[in-house]
């Protein structure tokens, strides 16, 4: 029983070059409406409310720095999921990405992830644009809710927030009316939101003082807090907490890999349309984050609402209301796009099987999936409704820095996956072959089922490693001490898993897009998602443990008996046998696709393979 679920929950999707084209939603969005989903869905909070927040917290003028840290780290899981939207246009995000290379039980993981990620990302926007609004109406929205309906629940908000409420709920019916309208609207919103991201620069650069980036600490006012002063007034860890928080403020991007069954020519136009959304992003944010700790000391920042603040603050009234009407249309847009992948995530894994069906129904006239809209939007609805800005902020980034883990592990399993078109491996590998593998000493040239078993292994202990590193590394050690020590120790580990990687052979596919600097990249990738992880507070991994228990109790009692794959394997077994297909033919996507089959398992055994070099040594037959 227990082999049989182990089978279970590591079993694979398939998919073949046919499910290019099988889909029930609408090929409707081109290159410009994708490259204007990822970036309305990014651009928002971070634009109007990160820049100005981190310049007066963490990081002063230097923020411009904590942006491109953040950039580069966002930057590489951006590159790998532009590879594995090359591999599999299919929706689903990392979800599917995750399915065809690793298996069914961690695809759950990642899926049911995705959906807190998304659930929580547009009731926080929702929130945001509450609290925006009320700042810019003195807070009355807030007082009238306060004194009506006042809560006082610890772990909720102090009041019900009915405009979120309202304003989510009426972006899941749009959403349901169908994806090419809700992309017109989203492309007029992120069209006036750089507009706004564009005037905010040419006025700022107007009003900039460089001598804002060097201001002397016996220069800042008495009572003030503003560090040592100059363009670092926090040093390195300063900047560091600022891009922690700056790298937030670049999420949003994947969700351009949900929408693999609604894009034209998805393999070229996902992947290129991530690439650019990232550098407008990030385009914006060093500019408007130059201008603004130019105009206006750091020190003297509005955390909240920085623009309005500046502006008011050197006569520009009429420049402060136009950009506070483009923030508002940004954060709309941001709702938007945070709130467009979730139901397609929900439709992808109850198509799958492995989430209840009303999920996966597509409605006729609309072509949308209907039901995961409008219950999806409830729920977020409710959220943004009991719960403050705060909390939900804190409840969203494990769920976003997991996926790209898991995204930058699939790309390495993909990378070395074995090469399934050269041989049929059933030999069982020797204790010298294994460690002549290790660092490939017999000069392999094509992966095998031992060289992908090895970087499977060590993909695992070097995640295991990283973690360990991650926690002495916040750790209080001095020179010397037992903790440096292991520190060093478990670098130098670190460091071998890395090179043994490097060592073994690559499987060679013909992409549209591709990962460059693998194996390095896509470790770095899970070394920067992992440390930022551990950054989070005990509170958001007690929640976090709760999400997965409940989808885990799900799977468990729903989805691994209803999954779709594994009625399609127990077909095969009925008609076959056990000792039936076993010949594949090798596919750049996660899992090498029936192509032919032998007559019985004594072919198999028949083939007498080298498996140190993976090659045919003779082929008899009796």
């Amino acid at each position: 029983m227990m082999n049989g679920c182990w089978q279970a929950v590591k079993r694979r999707k398939q998919i073949s070059d046919n499910d290019d084209g099988d889909t029930q939603l609408a090929r409707v969005l081109n290159l410009f409406d994708l490259t204007a989903l990822g970036v309305g869905s990014t651009l928002g909070l971070g634009v109007y409310v990160l820049a100005g927040s981190v310049a007066y917290n963490e990081a002063g003028p230097a923020v411009t720095i904590s942006f491109l840290i953040a950039a580069i780290a966002s930057g590489i899981a951006a590159i790998c999921y532009a590879e594995f939207a090359s591999r599999v246009p299919k929706a689903g995000s990392a979800y599917v990405y995750t399915y065809v290379s690793v298996g069914e039980f961690l695809a759950f993981t990642i899926g049911w992830n995705l959906i807190l990620e998304y659930i929580i990302g547009t009731s926080s926007v929702a929130r945001g644009l509450s609290v925006y609004l009320d700042a810019l109406i003195d807070n009355q929205m807030s007082k009238l809710f306060r004194d009506l309906i006042p809560m006082n629940v610890g772990f909720l908000a102090s009041y019900p927030d009915f405009f979120s409420f309202i304003v989510v709920l009426m972006l899941a019916i749009l959403l349901s009316v169908g994806v090419k309208e809700s992309s017109i609207l989203n492309n007029i919103f992120t069209t006036i939101n750089l507009a706004t991201v564009v005037l905010v620069i040419a006025s700022g650069a107007m009003k900039s003082d460089p001598a804002n980036w060097s201001i002397r600490k016996e220069d800042i006012p008495d009572g003030v807090r503003g560090g040592e002063g100059g363009f670092m007034p926090y040093g390195i860890a300063g900047v560091m907490a600022g891009a922690a928080k700056c790298f937030y403020g670049f999420v949003g991007f994947d969700c351009l890999a949900t929408t693999g069954e609604e894009a034209q020519n998805p393999k070229r136009n996902i992947p290129l349309s991530i690439v650019l959304s990232l550098i407008i992003i990030f385009l914006s944010y060093f500019g408007v984050s130059t201008v603004l700790t130019m105009m206006w000391p750091y020190y003297l920042q509005n955390p909240d609402a920085p623009f309005p603040h500046v502006y008011e603050q050197i006569g520009w009234i009429e420049i402060k209301w136009i950009v506070s009407v483009g923030a508002v249309f940004a954060l709309c847009t941001s709702l938007l796009g945070a709130m467009f992948p979730l139901p397609r995530v929900l439709y992808a894994m109850s198509s799958d099987g492995l989430l209840y069906s009303v999920f996966k129904r597509v409605n006729v006239r609309t072509k949308t999936p209907l039901n995961a809209t409008l219950i999806s939007g409830c729920v977020a609805a409710v959220m943004a409704l009991i719960f403050d800005l705060h909390q939900l902020i804190d409840m969203m980034s494990i769920g976003t820095l997991m996926a790209y883990t898991i995204v930058a592990v699939c790309i390495l399993v993909l990378r070395y996956q074995e090469d399934n078109t050269s041989y049929i491996n059933k030999t069982p590998s020797t204790l010298s072959q294994i460690l002549r593998q290790v660092f490939n000493l017999n000069f392999l040239k094509r992966p095998n089922s031992l060289s992908s078993n090895i970087t499977k292994m060590t993909v695992v202990l070097f995640s295991l490693s990283t973690a360990i590193f991650c926690l002495l590394i916040d750790a209080n050690w001095e020179l010397f001490s037992p903790i440096h020590i292991c520190l060093m120790v478990v670098g130098a580990t670190m460091i071998l898993f890395f090179i043994v990687i490097l060592r073994q052979p690559k499987f060679d596919c013909d992409l549209s897009f591709k990962v460059p600097a693998v194996p390095f990249l896509p470790m770095l990738s899970i070394f920067m998602n992992l440390y930022l992880m551990f950054q989070l507070d005990i509170n958001t991994w007690i929640r976090f443990a709760v999400w997965i228990t409940i989808g885990y109790i799900i799977y468990f009692t729903y989805g691994i008996r209803q999954s779709i794959e594994g009625s399609r394997e127990k077909l095969e077994l009925s008609e076959h046998g056990q000792n039936g297909k076993h010949a594949f033919e090798g596919k750049c996507y996660g899992r090498p696709v029936a192509a032919h089959t032998m007559q019985s398992i004594d072919d198999l055994n028949n083939a007498n393979i080298d498996f140190t070099t993976g090659s045919t040594v003779q082929l008899s037959h009796q």
